[in-house]
Order: C-alpha cells, then structure tokens, then sequence
C-alpha cells in the first residue's frame, strides 16, 4: 500500500429520500441491449411495448434472499486464501492414509470463523445501523419493499388511478405532483405552468440543489391535463437505447404524421423532485435498472477490508436579535448583532436601499403553500440565501410576473414595474434589474463578481472601493464567497434610449450575445459608493460603525450548518456642485456593498484536509458541480491553495485536445516525462501485461488539475487514461467537475487498476453510490442527502471531519492491531508446525504428531485465542490525541512497513529458531532423565507435555512483549489463558476422564508427574529465555541502527510526555494572495429571459393576465 487516495464527492444541502442502494445490473440486460438497436414504444399502448420485453420498474438493492444466501456468502468467504487453505486441508484430513490427525481439529475452528462471518454479512444486508439512532434500524428488504410499493397516478382508460412503482410499465402516461420524486425516465408531456415548464431539483442525480427547468415540447404541452386528449394520445417514440450519460439524451416523437425531436431538456430523470410545479404528466421511456440513475450505480465488488472500524459522534454550541417587528421572518434565523437591525428600525436609507438590491435583483421563484408561509425557489443556493436574509430584516420578495416584482417593505407592500433583466453569463460574471419605483423612478440594480463591479465603479468611489476591497480581501481568506451590490439611479430619457438598442440587440438574428453585452455595458458602468459590507463574522470595526454578524436558515450544502454574513458601511462623501453635475449624479452608479457567503460545507473541512495531506493522503474532488463552484469549493477546503505553482484547467471537446492538455500539464510539471528515455514510458512501451502498476512520478513544483466531466469522457478512453492517470497523481490535488455517477466510480477503478494505492470514497447522495461502490474503502455521510450513501458504504458518519478520526486514530490502530496479530498468528503457528520437522528425524517421518490431539484442537482456538483478541481490540502505541498532532504516523500503514513479505520472511525465521529451540531444550532435559524416586520419565507423553507446554508459555510472553497499552481486559486474557491451559491439561490428564474414555484421553497422571519436577520448570524457563532474547535484542536494536521517520517521531512524543511544552500562542496570519471569484451567484444562463418571456407564471395568473391585455 503506497499511499491512500480519497475521493470526494460535493456535499449538497438538500435530500433525497428512496434510493438506498444500487442494485448490480444484470447480466441478461447486456445481452438485450446488444440485440437492440434503438428503443421503440408507443403511448397508451402496453400491448405493443411487450413484444420488446422491457423490464418492470422495480428496484432491488439486498445482496442477499432466503435461497441464495448460504452459496454466495461461502463462495465469498472461500475467495480468502486462508479459508480455501483450510478446506482444502479438511478434505487432506477426511483420507486416513495422508493424516494422522482427526478431522474435527480442523473443522471446529473453521466452521466457527465461516458462521461468525456469515452472520455478519447477514446482518450487513438485512439491518444498517443509523448514527444517531441508537434504536432505529433500516431493513434492506423491507427498504426495497416500500420504494417499490409506493404510489403512484397512472393514465389507465381515461382515469388517473393510483397503482405501486413497480407496475409501471414503459409507455405509460403518469402523472407528478409537486415536491414528490420522478417514478421512472419519463417524457414531459404537459404541466401545470405554461408554455410547458417543469421546475426539478436533482440533488440525488449530479449533487446540486440549484432549479432546473424542464419544457415540453408545444404539441403535447397543448393538451394540459386533458385525461381525454392525453388517453387518446398515441405517439411513437424511438429514441437511444439505456445509457449512463445524464446530460444526453436523442430520440423523434412521431404523431398524427409529424415528427419531433426529442433532447435531454424534455426528460425528466427518475430521482428528480418536482419543485414548483403542481403538476405534470410524463410518458415513461425507461423503468427500472434501465433509468439513467440506475445506469450510473456502481457494480457491488467483494471488499477484503483490513481494518475493523470503531466511531465516536461529537456535538458543538450570545442574545438573539428579536425580529417580532417583521412577522414574515423566519423563526429560526438567529442574529446576534442590534447594530444593523437598529439601522433598518430607523429607516437608513442606505441600508434600507441596500436589501431593496438584493430583495429586487435576482431570479428567484416565490410559492405561498399556505397563507403567510412563503418558499424559495432559486437556481443558485446562494441567491437563496441572500433573499432569504433581505426577508428576515423587513425586506420581503412576495411574487413576480413578467412585469412586476412585488416586495414588502418594512410592512408595506410595494409593486415594481420590472423594465428589464441584464441576465448573468460566465463571461460578464454579473447581473442587473431595471425596475420603476412606485414613485417612477427608473432604477439599475447591479450584483456580480467583486473584481468586475470593482472595474465599473465611478473614479470618485476610489477610496471607499479600497476600503471595501480590504474588507473582501479579510472574507475571502475565510474562504468566503464575494459579491458586490451597486445601482445606478437612470435618467427617464437615457433609459428610453437605452431600451431602444436593447430591444434591436434582442430582435438581431446575427451575433445577438455579442450585441446584447454591447447594449448590457453601456448602461452597467461610473457605479459609485454607499459601502455595505457583508461577510463572514470577526471582529473589528469598519469606517464609522461597528460589523455585526447574522445567520439565516439557508445553507448551500453540508450538514445544515447556516450560511453566515457580516457587514459594515460607511456614507460616501459626494461633492455634487452646479445643475450639470445634478444629472451626472443621477446616472451614475453607486457601490451599495457587498456580500459574502460561506459555504459552510462542515465544520473542520478544511482541516481535516490538510491533516489528510501531511500524512501523505491525496484528494480528490469528483462532483457534479460546475467549474467555478467545485474550484471555489477546492481552494475553500485548502484542496488547492494561493501558493501552488499552478492549476492546470482541461475542458477540451475531443480527444486529441484533452491528450494534448494533459501533456502540457505534465511537460510543465516534469518535462523529462515526455522523453522516449523516461523509466515509465519505457516500461509502457513494452506494453506489460495486465495487471501492470504505473509507478509514482515527483513533479518539480506544487500543482492542481481541474477537469470537466466532457473532458473526462475522452481522458477514461483507453489511449488516454494512462496520460490523465499520471498527470493527475503529480498533481496535489485534482478537482473533476460536471462529472456523472457512472464517470465517478470509473476514476475510482482507473485508480484501483494503475496505482499501488488504497482507494477511499466519501459521498452523501445517491450520486456517490457508485464510487461508494467502487472503491476499496466506502463511507457514506448520512446527511441532508439522506442515507443513500450510508446504506452502500463499509462506514458512515455524519461529519466529514471524522474521516481523520476514521484513519488517523482508529485506522491506524486498527493496522497496527492487524499487522501484529497476523505476525504473531504466523510465528505461533509456524513454530507450533515445524517442531513436527524436528522430530521427524526421531519417529522415522511416520506423521506421527508431537503433541496430544486435544492439545492441537485447542490450540489456536482455546489457549492463545483470548490473548491475541485483546490485543487486536485494545492496542495503542500512541494516544488518539498524538496520531492526530503528528499525522506522519500514519505512514507505515501507507508503506506497508509494519507487514509484508520481509516481516513474513522474519516471522518464518524467527518461528524455525523457536521451533528449534522448543524442540531440542525439552529433547535435552527429558533424555535418560529420572524423578527423584530414582524411576524413569524418559517417555514420548512426559516429552510431548514438556514441548507444547514450552510452546504455550513463550506464545504468552512473545504476546505480552507485543503489547505496549495494557489493560484489565488485557492482563486478564493473558495470564488467565496461561492458567486456563494448565487447567484444562490437569482435567485431560485426570484419572477420571483417561479412566472412563482410554481411546480418547492417552495422558493419564502425565501432568501430575511431570508439573511437580524441578527440571521440568527450568526446562520450561530456558526455553522461554532463549526464545526471547533475540525478539528484545532486535527490538531495541533496530530504532538505533536503523530507524525510520515513525521511530524519530515516537522518540519526539516520548520525549514531549517527559518535557511538557508550554502551550503555543495563537496568531492569525494573513496571506498575501487572495483568490476570489463570482462562484456565489454563479447559475444558468437564460433565466432571465425566461422570466420575462412571462413563461414562469403559473397557469392561472397567466391566463388572467391575457384577459385582461
């Protein structure tokens, strides 16, 4: 094992709720696939759709049934060599003339070790623990039972009639509701919005929580929810067949003689949830394991796991504002600053103008379920956030149609007639409103990046912009997310003007998003000042007023922790003389302030993080995010830092793009790589047989790699794996964004294929299953994803910060406890076995065995059991508080260094020298020897008892010498199995058991003669001594001539435990270089557009507002 490997996944803030596993697909559906050519179905018609044998929509995710279990689970268990070693060695044992020994000795240990096992697996399968929940537990079956059972409104015969999940069969018409989830692939047909719109969430799909929105195409969207044109509905739709790719999908809709295509913006994937949306019906094209989400779900692999896993849970915890004044705000926002509330209860108009911006500009969808109780719909977790917090201090966004937007201010409501949206793209990183006050006054309301409002702003708002920029820079240190708020008061006859090119710049056909930026930066620029900073709570004051800090309910993602945003203003100082500056004041833009978020993700993210990185573990982040996010979400998690030498961005749209991307980034991280001369690409050019390792390469520098999710199709394309494999491993960290399940648990196998290297990932959602699945180690966040994750992992937490905890501390433990038990199980068992060899050069190789039958039985089962059990449960070189302060000490484990071939060669040597001297010293003293009462005891039984009573005294101090944490538990298996067998051997050598079963118990009196001569303890006490002289010489010996970085550490603990140090003092330290971006309002482009278009009213406002034009 050279290194771990962690893989990522986002951490999203909303939940799924059904899919608790993914089943493993079967075989047969390849072979179905690969006899189709292109899926054929028609509505309303099952008849026809059964000649095409599609499967049902059921779902299984048990790995286990009543007939199955006893074959699979054995023929798992016997895939470990040890067990298929013993079998075979029970069947050896079955014919007399190859064994001289009984076959239950044999037997009893391993069907011991088989049922322990088989329970376990039982138990896995059918119960899963829930962290927390200490008497909740979730049955698998029963788990598959209700997915599959629950309801669902299908289209049969003109009625909507409910009916279960699983009998919904393809070319069915089903109808959704909102906030429930998608039964199956389906094709939207109508919805409750107009023009068609569906709004989903696909948290469970690619981890994001942000809108989408879904439209059906005109033809079908005109029948509504018509059950009679939707019954008569007959369409013939022949599209690709089942695949894992969820951003493409192709196909035609033929209907009453026309045809229509059909892409990935008409589907609605099972997993989805309906937000937004009353209703919507859908045409299933595929169900059951071939929906897209089941296409990505990793396959289920046989894990040997090498460490047993313990977890703990920790928990964490000033005056609340009183917000009675607004009885709109949400009851659990918690503030605990008066500063700025006092200012809004006052009526500044500069902070009041300031949430004004933020309750106007943005694209969010508001939804009054019940009166007074409003939800946000927003495409951008942030932009939620932010009106979520402008509606807790008085500033309410209600609705919006294509003309107004309506806000409640301070109590009373205020309509706004909205003139335009400047919507938001990559490229201008920023997006504006124009809307007309009650008091007609045309308006500007501007929000976007930071360093792009910073370039706009009026020369005369230099000073406050620096001040605002510091206060940037202190947020984004925190790894907070910026943006700056501004507006620009417009003069009626510029506007007129303005509308004029805009509305040309909309109706152009050529370079229409070349002259709608044109039109857009004409009127977004000279923003002036009235400083409002908001940010991430620490102390200190900013110009005149002092910084006070809030948290509104809303988190973008990780365990529900709220986002968290501070601010400060100052009035600007504007000298505005003579009627032509009047004017020039108006239409200039003035600088409001401006926000930041955290994205809290978990608490002690990012420490976590770099205490993975000092003990050498390399992370990776596979997500479903985009670009700016999961960058943003690197650098705040101190994957990537401000002092790399570089990050290396690959989004190429083909394959000799991408190739040719990731050799550059290799030629600037280790140029010689690219040489025919280079020891790995000679290797490669032999073209070694599978399995091959590519071994590790040294950048000159530090490094990250970003890479998109269509780039990464190319790069996992067998020419060019290999070349993303090593450019990604130099690299410190690796982000892979916009990638699918499917594409996630392929990194994972690329990694598992090429790399001598443990694998471990960590997801919460449904999404992250696969790689779950995929890799060697599985943890599962039980979050507000759901426990999805959880129910496929090996481990589950509900903290990421408990991964060190998990490797550190109890991983660690848990290799060292491995490491010695498997050591002292080969010593013990060598020198038990290869006293056999000495002496067969005295019984003539007969097979004739040195010790008593019983004595052999319990051996390994009865007499060095318990000791070496405590050993593997208590263990602990170190403290859990030492393995976190010095990570280094978890590079044996990565190394392999505390068990590998060498140790098992020292295990073998040491077991062949004991054996000798076990065999030889009792040889030696029982020969020609006699008892005090001059009669002989030179005899084959006093010799056997004398041998393997030599042999249980040096396994119990060979054990004691490896245990360094002793415990009661430890003292008492030790010692007490030491007396336990001199117990039992009094008991099989007792007059009363020989006396009634003399063919099984040989050893009549033997204990009681030979434990009472002198020379049998010395005999027994040399043997002990010669048999540990050596393991203490070499284990005292070894750290002073040859030692390695964990002994020099373990020297620093031991000598901080007898010289305590004072403790350090903390000092916050700034670094010079601040990355910032526009990642908190980043969403899709277009959704402006859409608002305006009036498409996003529901269906009755807008069949309303057509009346009334």
């Amino acid at each position: 094992m050279k290194y771990i490997k962690v893989f990522i996944s986002e951490i999203p803030w909303n939940c799924g709720w059904y899919y608790s596993a993914m089943s493993v697909y079967e075989r047969g559906n390849e072979d179905r696939y690969s006899k189709e050519e292109e899926r054929i179905l028609q509505a309303n018609n099952r008849k026809f759709n059964s000649l095409f044998d599609y499967p049902d929509n059921s779902i299984k995710t048990s790995k286990y049934n009543f007939f199955n279990f006893l074959p699979i689970n054995l023929f798992e268990q016997f895939q470990r060599l040890a067990n298929a070693y013993f079998l075979i060695l029970l069947v050896l044992q079955l014919i007399p003339q190859i064994s001289s020994l009984v076959w239950y000795t044999t037997v009893i240990p391993l069907v011991v070790v088989l049922s322990i096992t088989g329970v376990k697996d039982a138990i896995d399968d059918v119960v899963k623990w829930l962290p927390g929940l200490p008497s909740l537990y979730l049955k698998r079956h029963q788990s598959d039972k209700q997915v599959n059972n629950r309801s669902v409104l299908i289209l049969v015969n003109g009625r909507v009639e409910k009916d279960k999940w699983m009998n919904v069969q393809v070319g069915d018409i089903i109808k959704l509701e909102n906030d429930h989830p998608v039964t199956a692939d389906v094709l939207l047909l109508s919805s409750s919005e107009p023009y068609g719109l569906t709004y989903i969430e696909t948290a469970d799909l690619d981890g994001e929580t942000n809108l989408k929105v879904k439209q059906a195409i005109s033809v079908t969207s005109d029948m509504e929810d018509n059950l009679e044109l939707l019954s008569a509905f007959n369409g013939e739709i022949r599209c690709e067949l089942p695949n894992n790719k969820l951003d493409k999908f192709s196909g035609t809709l033929s209907y009453l003689g026309d045809t229509y295509f059909l892409d990935q913006e008409r589907l609605l994937l099972r997993g989805c949830i309906i937000r937004n949306t009353d209703w919507c019906y859908g045409l299933v094209i595929y169900t059951g394991p071939d929906t897209k989400l089941m296409q990505n779900s990793g396959q289920s692999t046989f894990k040997r796991t090498h460490v047993d896993h313990l977890m703990n849970v920790l928990v964490l915890w000033k005056d609340k504002v009183d917000f009675s004044y607004n009885h709109l705000a949400d009851p659990k926002f918690s503030f605990y600053d008066n500063t700025l509330v006092e200012a809004v209860k006052s009526g500044d108009h500069l902070v009041h103008l300031f949430f004004l911006c933020l309750s106007l500009c943005h694209t969010v969808m508001s939804e009054e379920k019940e009166q007074g109780e409003l939800v946000y719909q927003a495409q951008s977790p942030d932009e939620g956030a932010l009106v979520t917090a402008t509606r807790n201090f008085g500033f309410v966004f209600c609705s919006r149609s294509s003309e107004t937007i309506t806000v409640i201010e301070m109590g009373k409501t205020r309509v706004y007639r909205l003139l335009a949206i400047l919507d938001f793209s990559n490229e201008r990183k920023r997006m504006s409103v124009i809307v007309r006050t009650p008091e007609d006054r045309v308006m500007l309301f501007c929000k976007g990046a930071d360093t792009i409002i910073y370039e706009l702003l009026h020369p005369c708002c230099a000073s406050l912009a620096e001040v605002t920029m510091e206060h940037l820079d202190d947020f984004a240190r925190e790894g907070l997310r910026t943006l700056m708020v501004a507006y620009r008061e417009l003069d009626n006859a510029f506007f007129q003007t303005w509308i004029k090119k805009h509305n040309e710049a909309c109706l152009t056909s050529e370079a229409r998003e070349r002259k709608l930026t044109m039109v857009y930066e004409e009127i977004e620029k000279d923003l002036m000042c009235l400083s409002l900073v908001v940010g991430s709570p620490h102390s200190g004051t900013l110009g005149n007023r002092t910084q006070s800090s809030c948290q509104t309910q809303d988190s973008i993602q990780g365990d529900g922790n709220p986002e968290r945003f501070r601010w400060s203003w100052r009035e600007p100082t504007v000298n505005i003389t003579g009627p032509g500056n009047t004017l020039r004041y108006k239409e200039e833009m003035k600088l409001l302030g401006a926000t930041a978020i955290e994205d809290k993700l978990q608490s002690g993210v990012p420490e976590t993080i770099v205490t993975l990185s000092k003990a050498k573990v390399k992370v990776w982040v596979l997500t479903g995010d985009k670009q700016e996010t999961a960058v943003d979400t690197a650098y705040a998690c101190r994957i990537f830092r401000d002092e790399m030498d570089g990050v290396f961005v690959v989004e190429g749209t083909d394959r000799e793009t991408v190739l040719q991307e990731l050799r550059t980034a290799r030629k600037k991280m280790k140029p010689e790589s690219l040489l025919e001369s280079d020891p790995i690409n000679i290797y490669l050019t032999r073209k070694p047989q599978m399995p091959f390792r590519v071994l590790d390469e040294v950048p000159n520098g530090n490094y990250g790699l970003v890479i998109s999710g269509y780039s990464l199709a190319y790069a996992l394309e067998g020419g060019a794996e290999l070349e993303l494999l090593r450019t990604a491993c130099m690299c410190k960290g690796v982000v892979c964004c916009r990638v699918t399940p499917l594409q996630k648990a392929q990194v994972v196998n690329l990694v598992k294929r090429y790399k001598k290297a443990v694998t471990l990932a960590i997801g919460d959602g449904a999404n992250d299953i696969g790689m779950i699945k995929a890799a060697h180690v599985g943890v599962g966040i039980s979050g507000h994803e759901g426990l999805q994750a959880m129910l496929s992992s090996d481990f589950s937490f509900c903290q990421f910060r408990y991964l060190q905890r998990l490797l550190l501390v109890h991983g660690r433990w848990s290799y060292n406890r491995m490491c010695k038990f498997l050591s002292y199980f080969f010593y013990k068992n060598f020198t038990f076995t290869l006293v056999h060899f000495w002496y067969a050069f005295y019984n003539g190789f007969s097979a004739q065995t040195v010790y008593d039958t019983w004595f052999i039985a319990c051996y390994n089962m009865v007499y060095t059991s318990l000791p070496v059990l405590g050993l593997s449960l208590f263990e602990k070189d170190v403290n859990e508080t030492w393995s976190l302060c010095y990570p280094e000490l978890y590079e044996p484990g990565q190394h392999n260094l505390y068990f590998n071939k060498k140790e098992f060669i020292k295990c073998l040597v040491h077991g062949i020298y004991s054996s000798f001297v076990l065999f030889f010293v009792p040889m030696g003293t029982i020969v020609n020897s006699e008892r005090s009462d001059g009669k002989d005891i030179s005899d084959f039984q006093t010799f056997s008892l004398l041998v393997q009573t030599a042999l249980i005294w040096v396994m119990t101090m060979q054990i004691a010498l490896n245990t360094t944490s002793w415990t009661v538990i430890n003292h008492t298996f030790t010692w007490g199995s030491l007396g336990l067998y001199f117990s039992i051997l009094l008991v099989l050598c007792s007059d009363g058991l020989c006396l009634l079963f003399p063919s099984i118990f040989h050893f009549l009196g033997v204990a009681r003669n030979s434990l009472w001569q002198p020379h049998t303890w010395l005999c027994l006490i040399l043997s002990t001594v010669l048999c540990m002289v050596p393991v203490i010489g070499y284990n005292f010996l070894k750290p002073l001539l040859w030692p390695v970085n964990v002994d020099k550490v373990l020297n620093r603990i031991h000598f901080c435990l007898r010289h305590p140090l004072p403790p350090p003092v903390q000092t916050k330290v700034k670094h010079p270089s601040i990355r910032r971006s526009a990642y908190a309002f980043s969403h899709k482009e277009g959704f402006g557009d859409l608002i305006t278009s009036g498409k996003t009213l529901k269906s009755s406002a807008f069949r309303n507002s057509r009346k009334s034009l």
